[in-house]
């Protein structure tokens, strides 16, 4: 491995460990983050990763630069939160149960219209997609982590197939912050019908039914909801 296969690994280390800390909240918005030979100690670093890993964070939203003043946290107003980095730190950093309400508030608000236009805009090669995800999530049997993946390619497909850019993101993202969710639901003992739900869904996009589709979208979020809750109260 080269010098700067190296350097391009340790400063993606780097801006991991200090994009976490930032989003857990150990340095506050308008704090400075420590001088850069105080960092490169503590973290076993030359200049040229730091400076890296930072020119990454900055891209981010996560912190700026002042001129003869340092390096300061930003904002999370300001942060990019369809970064997928900056997704998995909050993943890891946030409490659980407000991080799944929040992931469903997103999803009623935008996956039963995506649903919709998807049944009207799919494409042959959407709905392909789709229903090869669907069939994914059925040979997945027992599975676990068969199944959540195919889960979330289904719900990624979705969104691919509104043919609106602007909701290609959402589902980029929720591909990757839904894996937690999407894999305490696996424990549950609802597959069977939660399968029953997705071919529903599936059924209405692929055959051009928008109004079955947004219905058929509200129903499984709203028994993914309670499912979710009781997988997790059988545990505490």
């Amino acid at each position: 491995m080269g010098f700067e296969q190296l350097t391009v690994k340790v400063h993606l280390r780097v801006a991991d460990a200090l994009g976490l800390a930032i989003v857990r909240g150990d340095y506050q918005p308008g704090q400075a983050l420590p001088p850069e030979t105080q960092l490169c100690e503590q973290l076993g670093v030359s200049r040229t990763a730091l400076r890296e890993a930072i020119r990454g964070l900055i891209a981010k939203g996560l912190i700026e630069t002042a001129p003869k003043r340092g390096t300061f946290i930003r904002d999370p107003f300001f942060w990019n939160h369809l970064d997928t980095d900056v997704l998995s730190w909050r993943v890891q950093t946030s409490d659980l149960s407000r991080y799944l309400e929040k992931m469903f508030q997103l999803r009623r608000s935008t996956e039963p219209e995506a649903a919709a236009l998807a049944a009207c805009h799919a494409l042959p090669v959407d709905r392909e997609r789709l229903s090869a995800d669907f069939q994914a999530m059925v040979d997945a049997g027992n599975d676990d982590r068969a199944w959540v993946a195919a889960d979330l390619s289904f719900h990624r497909s979705i969104y691919l197939a509104t043919r609106n850019e602007f909701f290609w993101p959402i589902g980029q993202m929720l591909a990757v912050s839904l894996s937690q969710m999407f894999s305490i639901a696996a424990k549950g003992s609802h597959r069977q019908r939660a399968i029953i739900e997705h071919g529903n869904l599936c059924s209405a996009i692929v055959d051009g039914k928008p109004e079955e589709a947004r219905v058929a979208s509200l129903t499984l979020l709203d028994n993914a909801a309670s499912d979710i809750e009781r997988v997790r109260s059988v545990g505490r």
